[in-house]
């Protein structure tokens, strides 16, 4: 069971863009043994006697348990901004993310006027099996009403979610009937590459949204699925991509590097936690020309598979300085069922540059995104200054930079005619989601009919579809603005013919129709004639 996710594609507005990136991101796992204690005895003693002092004489009732968890969360900030505590009732959620699946009954549900409605019931999940339907309303669970009672998506995800195997009363209003369903929880998995696609008869496209325990599994399958389909080129879209496991980056740059190249290489204080990943001589796309696209939201392991890419010479990568998070996570179980991820080492690409960006400053560094905007970085690529000893080379005698992220080989600005106040109302009020999914509904047969191809090059959002549009967001206290709508109108419809698309073909339709505004991936698509001679400038 998932939300539907629409909102974070909506509008790339980059004041939003990256709060909590550096909180949520975190690189590599491996399994660990705790090693022998140090002579922390004396510290850790005054802690218990301050704690124990506390509890027993403190004028209030105090949770000790919560002044704990304070206390860790509180000395690990001193440390690093990506070393983190996470106590034992909330790490199944922090960790299924990665997981690559999670245990539920299977639907895409969004909520319309304090009513959940089924988008869709998940692939192979019980939803589907037992024949729940677009368009299903949930209004209770286990007999507790879920209507009209201001519920909101934590609400839902708490009361469906569950162990596999255990069972859960569903009951949905199908029209006017009520029909109960006893569903059986599974296993649903959760995908790490949106879409894969022709662009054209020789570009294949593949957009990976995070490094999860899947993502190379679901990559090679892409990989192999467009090679069939004739793919001579190939654009990787990593934007917005905030990492996850440093394994699975590197096995995807296996995929493109010759046997014998450097992918990674981390160092941390204990020698056991320093590494060094070499391409071997397994690899399914080893030569075709290859462009990465990346920006201010692509990080951790995003930028050790774009970094080995860029310093073995073999792909342009193309658009915005990414996040610059060089800094390696291990995961530590404590005994109460929590966990701690602590920084372990840093990882350091090819020619030796460590992406991460300073952190001294907790506040300068949690506004870093910010301040690049506020300071042209996303419009002008020379308002970004380099230090001259932060200067590499690669093989080919290109020059890149450390110091705070991947710079990419072509810098694309920030399209902000993409931006709009307006419509970025209309999806968190969810209008723009009630619409599209009641005109999908209403006109399903027509369009699938037809086909998508035919959706994709003929169909055209009406300014009667656009009227209909804001008199849902009126419904939705959306107040209207009609001067906005009539600028931005070309906007407006891609947007609405998106989640059309998603209803109808899922993500392969909806990314097929958001890129037609995706500027990185437009100018990458100009490049590909330019790669033989950029990737070796001394043949220039």
């Amino acid at each position: 069971m998932t939300e539907n996710s629409n909102s974070k594609y909506q509008i790339r507005l980059p004041l939003v863009l990256c709060l909590g990136l550096a909180a949520g991101v975190f690189v590599g796992a491996r399994l660990n043994t705790p090693k022998g204690s140090s002579d922390v005895g004396s510290e850790v003693q005054k802690f218990r006697e301050v704690l124990t002092q506390i509890q027993n004489d403190y004028v209030d009732t105090v949770n000790t348990s919560e002044l704990v968890d304070d206390a860790i969360q509180h000395m690990l900030n001193k440390l690093d901004p990506h070393s983190a505590y996470i106590n034992a009732a909330d790490r199944i959620a922090a960790n299924e993310d990665l997981r690559g699946n999670f245990d539920g009954i299977g639907v895409e549900f969004n909520i319309f006027h304090d009513t959940i409605v089924v988008v869709s019931a998940l692939s192979g999940g019980p939803s589907e099996a037992l024949g729940i339907q677009s368009g299903d309303k949930i209004i209770k669970v286990d007999d507790k009403l879920l209507a009209g009672i201001g519920v909101q998506s934590p609400d839902v995800m708490k009361a469906l979610k569950g162990p596999k195997g255990t069972e859960v009363k569903v009951t949905i209003l199908r029209g006017s009937k009520e029909i109960d369903y006893k569903i059986v929880r599974d296993k649903i998995p959760q995908y790490s590459v949106d879409v894969s696609y022709m662009v054209d008869a020789q570009t294949g496209y593949i957009k990976v949204n995070r490094f999860a325990a899947t993502t190379f599994e679901e990559f090679h399958e892409a990989l192999k699925k467009l090679k069939e389909s004739g793919m001579k080129r190939l654009v990787l879209d990593l934007q917005g991509n905030p990492g996850g496991y440093m394994n699975m980056a590197i096995d995807m740059a296996d995929e493109f590097l010759s046997e014998g190249k450097k992918i990674v290489f981390t160092n941390g204080k204990e020698k056991k936690y320093n590494s060094e990943a070499m391409s071997t001589a397994r690899g399914d796309f080893e030569t075709g020309p290859l462009i990465v696209l990346v920006n201010e939201g692509s990080a951790s392991a995003s930028e050790i598979l774009s970094g080995a890419l860029q310093d073995n010479d073999r792909a342009l990568i193309v658009g915005r300085r990414s996040f610059g998070k060089g800094l390696v996570q291990s995961p530590f179980d404590l005994s109460d069922g929590s966990e701690l991820r602590l920084t372990i080492s840093r990882y350091y690409t090819p020619t030796g540059r460590s992406i991460q960006k300073p952190y001294e400053d907790e506040d300068e560094y949690s506004r870093d995104i910010i301040s690049r905007y506020n300071h042209g970085e996303f419009f002008h690529a020379d308002s970004i200054r380099f230090n001259d000893s932060l200067k590499y080379v690669t093989p080919n005698g290109r020059t890149v930079y450390g110091g705070g992220g991947i710079m990419p080989d072509y810098f694309v600005p920030l399209d902000t005619t993409l931006n709009s106040h307006y419509l970025n109302e209309l999806y968190t009020s969810t209008s723009i989601q009630e619409y599209t999914f009641g005109y999908a509904e209403t006109h399903k047969d027509e369009l699938q009919k037809k086909g998508f191809q035919s959706f994709l090059k003929n169909f055209n959002v009406s300014d009667d579809m656009l009227e209909s549009l804001v008199k849902v967001g009126e419904r939705n206290k959306v107040k209207p603005d009609r001067k906005e709508l009539r600028l931005k109108k070309k906007l407006f419809q891609v947007h609405i013919k998106a989640q059309i698309a998603r209803k109808l073909w899922n993500n392969e339709g909806f990314f097929q129709v958001m890129n037609e505004t995706n500027e990185i991936l437009l100018q990458a698509m100009k490049l590909f004639d330019r790669i033989p001679n950029e990737l070796d400038r001394r043949k220039m």
